[in-house]
């Protein structure tokens, strides 16, 4: 029997007066890829913050592994948005990976263990970026430094791994290889993907969770007009390399 990893029943999430998401009810398997989509400000970040118990809840509950999620820190990994973190921060690779490894912050006279150390080289060289671990992280580039944010993830060996936008200002083929870095991890681990590339939600995840404050869909990778049109106010086609490529069924008659 496939167990849950993620459970959210009527959640909701204000900030200050205002609705972040609203009664958002999702059950997501253990072993699942799923991919978020929504237009911006629809809560799709703040959904993943509130599963990491990052922001408190208005309403509802949520529950990872059957567990309150504040208990469930050691087994999650976070890759946040690119544009809320400083990349002129004086920090090596190795340094921001190794913080991973830190289960509830500094303390006075902390130092890594050496099994700490073993398991950051070890993820730096699964992830292909070990030859940078001593590179300053301004120098990176947009596809480096957020495999760099990935190995940090993956250094608390988690069985939940959350990320928010990791292809954010990327070229094309570091894109191309993290999603196939995301697609080998999920041998081993659940994963959420809140992403604006539609490419990866119709060739890369098993399923899709619409989000626009409220949850619109959930299901197949596979969306119709009236899903889309809830969403995102309008039909949309993706168009890749040139061709169209759908993610979404023919437009009715009277879409333009």
């Amino acid at each position: 029997m496939t167990k849950t990893a993620i459970l959210t029943d009527h959640v909701t999430v204000h900030y200050g007066k205002m609705p972040a998401i609203t009664d958002v009810c999702l059950s997501v398997s253990e072993g699942e890829y799923l991919g978020i989509i929504g237009p911006n400000g629809g809560g799709k970040s703040t959904l993943l913050k509130a599963i990491l118990g990052l922001v408190p809840l208005s309403g509802g509950t949520i529950e990872i592994f059957g567990e309150d999620p504040r208990k469930m820190g050691s087994l999650i990994g976070y890759v946040p948005q690119i544009s809320t973190l400083d990349k002129h921060f004086p920090s090596t690779v190795l340094e921001v990976v190794l913080t991973g490894r830190l289960a509830s912050g500094l303390s006075p006279f902390f130092r890594y263990s050496k099994e700490d150390f073993r398991i950051v080289y070890e993820v730096l060289e699964r992830i292909g970026i070990s030859e940078l671990a001593n590179r300053q992280i301004g120098e990176l580039s947009g596809g480096e430094f957020q495999k760099m944010l990935l190995s940090r993830a993956l250094a608390v060996k988690p069985r939940l791994l959350l990320l928010d936008e990791p292809t954010a200002s990327t070229d094309a083929a570091s894109r191309a290889e993290i999603y196939t870095l995301l697609e080998e991890l999920h041998r081993d681990m659940t994963i959420l993907l809140v992403t604006h590339d539609l490419f990866a939600v119709s060739s890369a995840v098993e399923r899709i969770a619409c989000l626009n404050d409220h949850l619109v869909y959930h299901g197949e990778a596979e969306l119709s007009d009236p899903i889309v049109t809830s969403l995102y106010g309008c039909p949309v086609d993706l168009i890749a390399h040139g061709v169209p490529h759908r993610v979404l069924k023919e437009h009715g008659e009277g879409h333009r």
